[in-house]
C-alpha cells in the first residue's frame, strides 16, 4: 500500500474519531487524538505528500535556518518564505496594545522586517526556538551547547550509539515553569528527535508533542525526512527510516472541508531528493543542495493557520479578545 495512506487515514480517523477540545488562549475548536505513529522508508523514495501541493521551498529554507542555528526570521523573510510572520508579529502586537509600540498592520510588520535591519534585529527574534536549542542550547554558563554536531560526533565514532537525542524542550523557557519576562512566546511543538544507526542506515523518530494534522503534519513529514537524510550523508550511512510519533494530533474545526476535500484524492507516486554530495558537514547544507525529483502532486488545499498555543496569560486573552476581528 502507498505510503501515504498512512496519513490520510490519520485524517480520516481523526474526523471519525476526533474529541473536542478548546485552546485555552484564542478559543478556537480543535479535534484530537493521542498517541499516533507513521513510518516512511528513505530507502525507497521522499515523503512529499501528493493528495495536496506541499509548500517545498518553506521546508527547504526553515530547515537550513534550523540548521542554522538561527532565531531571527529576516533570513526567512528575505527569500520570501512566510511561515514563521505570525509569532514574532504576535509579540510585537503584544506590546503595540499596551502602546508601548506604534501600530503597525502584519504586512507593515513585515515590509519593516525586510527593510529595516534594526527593526528586524530587535522585533524579528524569536530566542528559544529549535535553531537556538538544536545548535546552541543555553547553559547556566556562558556555554552552549551544539546538540546536532554532537550527534553527529557520536554517531561517526560508534554506529551502535543509543544517546543520539536532540531536544528542543527546555522547561526554563516554557509556560508557567519560566520566569514571566524570559517565556518563549513560540510553542515548541515538534519537541525531541533520536537518531540510530542501526544495519548501516540512519534512521530518525520524532516525537511530536502537538502536530497540526492539515497544515503542520505534511510540512514536518518532509523536514525531517530531508534532515534524516542530510545526517546520514553526512555520518557516512545510507537513509533508513523516518518515524514520526505523536502526542496529541489534531485538526482545527474549520480545516473540515479542507479535509474532506484531501480525501477525495488518490495518492500518486513519491518524488525522490538527491542531495549534493559535497555536503560532508551540517554547516554545509544550503536550500540549493537539495534537488526535488518527479514531483506530481494534486492542486494545493488552502486552510487558515492559526497562531495557537504558548504561554496563555490575563494579557493575552485580552488582546485575543480585543483583536478578534483584526
Amino acid at each position: 500500500m502507498h505510503a501515504e495512506y498512512q496519513y490520510l487515514d490519520l485524517l480520516k480517523e481523526l474526523l471519525d474519531k476526533g474529541v473536542e477540545q478548546t485552546d485555552a488562549g484564542t478559543g478556537v475548536k480543535t479535534y484530537s487524538l493521542f498517541g499516533r505513529q507513521m513510518r516512511f522508508d528513505l530507502s525507497q523514495d521522499f515523503p512529499l505528500l501528493t493528495t495536496k501541493k506541499v509548500y517545498w521551498k518553506g521546508v527547504l529554507y526553515e530547515l537550513a535556518w534550523f540548521l542554522g542555528g538561527m532565531t531571527n526570521i529576516k533570513y526567512l523573510v528575505d527569500n520570501k518564505v512566510h511561515i514563521w510572520d505570525d509569532y514574532p508579529y504576535r509579540i510585537y502586537r503584544e506590546k503595540m496594545l499596551d502602546g508601548k509600540l506604534p501600530e503597525l498592520s502584519k504586512d507593515e510588520f513585515i515590509e519593516k522586517i525586510a527593510s529595516d535591519d534594526s527593526f528586524a534585529k530587535e522585533h524579528g527574534e524569536l530566542p528559544k526556538v529549535y535553531g537556538e536549542m538544536w545548535r546552541k542550547w543555553p547553559t547556566k554558563t556562558d556555554r552552549t551547547v551544539d546538540q546536532v554536531q554532537w550527534i553527529v560526533d557520536t554517531l561517526r565514532r560508534d554506529k551502535s550509539a543509543h544517546n543520539c537525542i536532540v531536544n528542543s524542550w527546555n522547561p526554563e523557557y516554557l509556560y508557567e515553569m519560566a520566569l514571566p519576562e524570559e517565556a518563549c512566546r513560540f510553542p515548541i511543538c515538534h519537541n525531541m528527535y533520536q537518531v540510530s544507526a542501526n544495519g548501516g542506515k540512519l534512521s530518525l523518530q520524532l516525537y511530536q508533542r502537538s502536530a497540526d494534522i492539515f497544515l503542520g503534519v505534511p510540512f514536518n513529514i518532509a523536514s525531517y525526512a530531508l534532515l534524516t537524510i542530510i545526517l546520514a550523508q553526512v555520518t557516512g550511512l545510507k537513509p533508513g527510516e523516518f518515524i514520526h510519533t505523536f502526542g496529541d494530533v489534531h485538526y482545527y474545526g474549520d480545516h473540515v472541508d479542507a479535509i474532506k476535500e484531501q480525501l477525495k484524492r488518490e495518492p500518486k507516486a513519491f518524488p525522490t531528493v538527491k542531495l549534493d554530495p559535497g555536503v560532508k558537514e551540517i554547516d554545509d547544507f544550503k536550500p540549493e543542495h537539495v534537488t526535488l525529483e518527479n514531483y506530481e502532486s494534486e492542486k494545493t488545499i488552502k486552510a487558515s493557520l492559526s497562531p495557537t498555543g504558548g504561554l496563555v496569560d490575563k494579557k493575552w486573552k485580552d488582546f485575543v479578545q480585543k483583536n478578534k476581528n483584526t
